[in-house]
């Protein structure tokens, strides 16, 4: 096994060490001044956003408890995205090592919130929903149980793609520099700075959607109906 460290690992704890001292200023701005203004003001709408629209919207109340997983996830994942746009940087989520260990913590509290809600026995039962024929029985338990893997699956697949492409994107459109000459040029460089600030809403949109569906794929372990 190579455990050397990679660009993607250095990558990985410096958007970690640059996420804590964010917050931990965020923490200290709005303990400070009465009304929250600056970094703190902008950290504070991000996990209001996150509370309101992202886990109570789908969870209710019950998923407040959550709330340190959630908010973990999506600045951890934000940071990274947005770390890999400043020059000589690279984004962690673009390798996939890094995208599946994000989807399996999420798999494991998945599964560990279902059967805390149903025991092993209900939650393993809820798996096949009631009145389901006895000869589609066996289809549907292998189906069922395939189904617990594909979700995590899409949840790094989708975070990886997304982020790759645009990376691909931007050195295809520079590479017609040196295929075309002056023609390339005067393509390329627009393309691709359109592509890279198309990347920075990229980067929170693909927070929000890895945040959203793993709550919706935790509140469907923890409610079957």
């Amino acid at each position: 096994f190579d455990f050397s460290i990679t660009k993607s690992t250095v990558m990985m704890f410096l958007a970690s060490i640059m996420l804590i001292c964010v917050l931990l200023y965020a923490v200290s701005s709005n303990k400070k001044n009465k009304v929250p203004k600056g970094i703190g003001n902008a950290v504070e709408s991000i996990v209001v956003y996150v509370r309101d629209e992202i886990v109570v919207a789908n969870m209710g109340t019950k998923g407040l408890k959550l709330m340190p997983f959630f908010l973990t996830l999506f600045f951890f994942i934000l940071f990274s995205n947005l770390l890999g746009l400043f020059p000589f940087m690279s984004q962690p989520t673009k390798n996939i090592n890094i995208t599946a260990a994000l989807a399996l913590i999420t798999f494991g509290i998945t599964q560990y919130k279902g059967i805390k809600a149903h025991g092993f026995g209900g939650y393993v039962k809820n798996l096949v929903p009631p009145g389901v024929p006895v000869f589609v029985l066996p289809i549907m338990v292998v189906v069922e149980f395939i189904g617990l893997f594909t979700k995590p699956f899409s949840l790094l697949m989708r975070l990886f793609a997304n982020i790759t492409a645009g990376t691909i994107i931007i050195f295809s459109l520079i590479g017609l520099i040196f295929v075309m000459n002056y023609a390339g040029t005067v393509i390329a460089i627009p393309f691709a700075i359109f592509i890279y600030l198309i990347e920075i809403f990229i980067a929170f949109l693909q927070a929000y959607i890895f945040t959203l569906l793993s709550t919706l794929y935790i509140n469907m372990a923890m409610e079957h109906h």
